[in-house]
């Protein structure tokens, strides 16, 4: 082949020239386990990101309206959305100017109070330049 001629055919050969490919075995059962192991991962993130909604017993929030009262004290005023016949526990949380947290609080929501303002201060241990709500779930 060496001394062949480039005029008398391909360089590289033809497919003659070459034996034929052994014949491939088991290559559905590969695909099968390839399709568990995706079906697994995707169904474990899928609990994870469920698991981590607290399963759907989340109350949705809104600050009105904080006031930082001093440098070691701070106001927020905010509303829970949930039905009035169930309770709600919200973590309030002041940050600092570096995005530190300097003070938290847990506020519960008695049932029977629907969606109003409602109005909470909180001890920091430093001055805070933000207050927002981390969470509200219902109980």
């Amino acid at each position: 082949m060496v001394t062949r001629d480039v005029e008398d055919g391909p360089v590289l050969g033809t497919p003659d020239d070459y034996p034929d490919r052994p014949k491939r075995r088991g290559r559905l059962v590969v695909h099968v386990v390839i399709g568990v192991l995706v079906a697994i991962i995707a169904g474990g993130w899928g609990y994870v990101m469920w698991s981590m909604t607290a399963g759907g017993s989340d109350a949705p929030s809104q600050v009105i309206t904080f006031e930082v009262l001093s440098p070691s004290r701070a106001e927020i005023t905010f509303e829970v959305y949930k039905p009035d016949d169930r309770a709600a526990v919200c973590r309030l949380r002041a940050l600092d100017v570096n995005h530190a947290e300097v003070g938290i609080r847990e506020v519960r929501i008695p049932p029977g109070e629907g969606s109003k303002p409602v109005k909470e201060s909180l001890d920091t241990s430093g001055q805070a330049t933000s207050v927002h709500i981390q969470y509200c779930n219902l109980v």
